[in-house]
């Protein structure tokens, strides 16, 4: 058997084309069929009352009465002949021919024809039922007679003086007439009919070709599809994505936009007005470039944010903004650059530690046991293992000091000295490491930047930490503050000046801290991570050129616990109880 193949089926605007052309065919149609009932039923009216005054003129001239009076007293009808040449015959053909009727017939009080336009129907009865005329009423009617279809009036003819009904009068006009004057009459009609057949074509075919146009040419199925698609992709992702029409309005805002930006769905709102970062907003003006990515913070978080124009064919369809999530994979890049630090400082401290055990097995080889002892004693005082911060012994949270030690070493190999303030107490435990990170990191990184890039002869950054604790043994909270010996932000800032560094992209460096880390994004995240925790980052001074240099202050809350009463000290505090002993100078005897 030879296989049938299927009929491709007809595109949606296809369709929608046809049922429109069909609809207008029918409207158009109907319009016309009604409009030529009117004017028929209203031509046949006309000649009803046009042949209701012919027969009324007839039936009331008195020579008519007269003579169908004289032939009505008759026994019976006089013969057709004289009923031809008779005055009857001669009044209902004069007003017949004159005023184009189709018939004026007379007949008596028994319905017997007396005049008629056809010579061999006199003295016949007539055909249609004159029962109301010659009941004295006046009636208008439509039908087939002897000389075909009709519209006319029956009346009756009263007896003169007497009132008396002696016969009736009956006119007719031809509907084949009514017929041809519709015929003249339907062309304006028919002309108006078609006018409007082709402007609903035109039409339908302009609505098809918008509708194509909005629709981008996909069927109604397609459509459905991309919906569908459309919410699974957009809800499913992680990354933000932000649609914009060419008009200037919203058009897609996702679930992770808004939790990303920390706004509600924008959707259908000007992209103007949005309340997002300007940087987004400057990534769809007509001259920025397209497929550059940009680093903005928004709340608390790294957001990169890129743009692309929409292109369908030739037709723009406006941009989609699309923004990833980088605060984990900062915050993991700081804490590695830490760790790194950190190993590269012990790989530095390896030798000096080999050293201090060869300097041990040295004492013991050549029996000067109480000098290993000696120097041992001063290696636990000191331990094996200095980073290059001073007072470092303020702080007993050994991740601060871990910490702060590693960037020491990294500062130490740019010539700048790391310090502890004299200030400077840490008796709890740091519980939030990443935020602590961030923010004591950037502001370091910025400190130490500023002093290598200062005039100052002797290069520094001081750090003071200092934790507060809680309510009733609730989260406490870090107070640190950053100084440097660097030029400062310039004397007399004030303080919408002082406000502006804080802004994203605000940077007074060249070059970054460190391969890969981005410029200007520091402070600005630093002071939404702590105020996103209820504390604050500000200026304190602005410094001066020659150093020292600026001064800021950041506030941790919740960042910190109380650490357990060490031994020899107060329960509830970290004091120590009782003054400690003198110890022993270098060379005395002491216990190892």
């Amino acid at each position: 058997m030879k296989r049938r193949t299927a009929m491709p089926a007809l595109r949606f605007s296809t369709q929608t084309l046809l049922l429109q052309l069909g609809v207008v065919a029918l409207v158009v149609l109907l319009s016309s069929a009604v409009h030529a009932w009117l004017t028929y039923d209203r031509l046949g009216r006309e000649a009803e009352n046009q042949a209701l005054t012919l027969a009324r003129t007839v039936a009331s001239d008195p020579s008519v009465q007269a003579d169908v009076q004289s032939i009505s007293a008759l026994p019976a009808a006089p013969p057709a002949a004289e009923l031809l040449a008779g005055p009857l015959m001669a009044a209902a053909e004069s007003a017949r021919t004159r005023t184009g009727a189709l018939f004026v017939v007379i007949t008596d009080e028994t319905g017997i024809r007396l005049a008629h336009p056809d010579a061999e129907r006199l003295g016949e009865k007539v055909s249609t039922d004159p029962s109301e005329a010659l009941a004295g009423r006046e009636v208008t009617t439509r039908n087939t007679g002897t000389l075909g279809p009709s519209a006319g009036a029956k009346v009756p003819v009263y007896a003169p003086g007497s009132g008396a009904v002696v016969g009736e009068v009956s006119v007719g006009y031809s509907t084949e007439t009514i017929s041809q004057s519709l015929a003249r009459d339907i062309i304006p009609i028919a002309a108006t009919a078609a006018g409007a057949l082709l402007a609903g074509v035109l039409a339908s075919f302009l609505l098809r070709r918008r509708l194509q146009r909005l629709t981008l040419g996909l069927e109604p199925e397609e459509i459905s599809t991309l919906v569908h698609d459309q919410v699974a992709v957009l809800q499913g992702v992680d990354d933000g994505v932000i649609g914009v029409a060419a008009d200037g309005r919203v058009s897609v805002f996702n679930a992770a936009a808004q939790r990303l930006l920390g706004v509600p769905d924008l959707a259908g709102s000007a992209w103007a007005n949005a309340p997002v970062p300007e940087q987004l907003k400057a990534l769809t003006r007509a001259d920025a470039p397209e497929g550059d990515a940009v680093e903005l913070v928004a709340g608390g978080r790294v957001l990169v944010a890129s743009a692309r124009k929409a292109l369908h064919g030739r037709e723009d369809l406006g941009w989609v903004v699309t923004l990833r999530d980088r605060t984990e994979l900062q915050q993991l890049t700081r804490q590695l650059d830490a760790v790194g630090t950190m190993s590269a400082a012990l790989r530095a401290q390896r030798h000096e530690f080999a050293n201090q055990l060869h300097t041990i097995a040295g004492f013991m080889s050549i029996g000067q046991p109480q000098q290993a002892q000696d120097y041992l004693a001063k290696l636990a005082g000191t331990g094996p293992l200095a980073f290059p911060v001073d007072q470092a012994e303020l702080l007993q949270d050994p991740y601060l000091q871990a910490f702060l030690g590693a960037k020491g070493v990294e500062a130490d190999e740019r010539g700048v000295s790391l310090r502890l303030g004299p200030e400077s107490v840490v008796r709890g435990h740091v519980t939030e490491p990443q935020d602590v990170t961030t923010v004591l990191g950037n502001l370091i990184d910025n400190a130490v930047n500023a002093a290598v890039a200062g005039s100052a002869a002797e290069r520094w950054v001081e750090v003071e930490v200092l934790d507060e604790p809680g309510i009733k043994g609730g989260a406490g909270t870090l107070h640190i503050v950053v100084a440097d010996s660097g030029d400062g932000l310039g004397a007399g800032m004030t303080a919408a000046e002082a406000e502006s560094v804080f802004a994203e992209g605000y940077t007074t460096s060249d070059r970054p801290a460190r391969a890969g880390a981005g410029q200007g994004l520091g402070l600005a995240l630093s002071r939404q991570l702590a105020r996103r925790r209820g504390g604050d980052v500000r200026l304190l001074e602005a410094g001066s050129p020659g150093g020292p240099g600026a001064v800021f202050v950041a506030t941790l809350p919740g960042t910190t616990e109380s650490g357990p009463t060490l031994p020899g000290t107060e329960p509830g505090t970290t004091e120590p109880a009782t003054e400690p002993g003198p110890t022993k100078a270098d060379g005395e005897d002491n216990d190892v």
